[in-house]
């Protein structure tokens, strides 16, 4: 991952202090403590089982299909919903989660058997990536995250993960481990802030992603589907 260098820093912000006619600051900036923090407290004593069912009623306001399996039975359920999108072309991200999870057979083999076309993201084609992408009926993708109020998915790109595979194809399908749901932002940004401490790394691109495309800006009428992908689906897999 290349890393940027910071050029002119000190100048630029003592510029900047002397515009305000203040001294500049040097000393970190203390995180305020503040009296009430309602954002914490919404489905806090929540166990994950519970917080899969919210996200399950979730999905019926977000227009998402909602499953739960384990990884014993993924490979089925997932060639389920498949199938009842109309099969390939299918397009996923080079992800080793799906070799844990005993997918390789249906990726590999049971679907080309069925003449279903599965492209697996690959950053030394570059574009190639791009157009399968968009000529692809489905695209599958693992969540990192998962807001259960929202019903919401975060997808963390790199060079093995596009961030196309989630918008470009007509369909998609988000992979969920039940481990990633948390209940709302405030817990996904902490959880994100724990990642990068833990890692020292951050995504290239993070997307949060809510269900299939829609927009309500238009005198607030509700249009499912105005960009890809017009469907989705969520898998919750039991990984605990």
């Amino acid at each position: 991952m290349m890393i940027g260098t910071i050029h002119n820093r000190d100048k630029f912000l003592n510029q900047i202090a002397n515009r305000l006619d203040r001294p500049r600051s040097t000393s970190p900036v203390e995180k305020p403590v503040w009296k009430f923090q309602p954002q914490y407290e919404v489905l806090k004593d929540a166990s994950q089982d519970e917080l899969v069912e919210v996200l399950k009623e979730q999905c019926k306001k977000i227009h998402t299909n909602f499953f739960t399996t384990d990884s014993k039975e993924l490979s089925d359920v997932l060639g389920g919903v498949v199938a009842n999108y109309g099969g390939g072309p299918i397009v996923t991200w080079k992800d080793e989660r799906f070799t844990k999870w005993g997918l390789d057979s249906l990726m590999k083999k049971e679907w080309p058997n069925q003449n279903i076309e599965v492209f697996q993201w690959d950053h030394t084609v570059e574009d190639q990536n791009i157009c399968k992408a968009e000529k692809a009926n489905i695209g599958i993708t693992i969540s990192e995250i998962t807001l259960a109020e929202s019903g919401t998915v975060v997808l963390f790109s790199d060079e093995n993960r596009g961030r196309t595979v989630s918008f470009l194809p007509v369909t998609s399908i988000m992979l969920i481990p039940k481990s990633t749901l948390v209940p709302r932002m405030t817990q996904a940004a902490k959880k994100m802030r724990e990642i990068h401490q833990k890692t020292g790394h951050v995504a290239s691109c993070i997307n949060f992603i809510t269900g299939p495309s829609n927009s309500a800006d238009i005198e607030l009428n509700l249009v499912v589907g105005v960009h890809g992908p017009v469907k989705a689906s969520y898998i919750v897999i039991n990984d605990l």
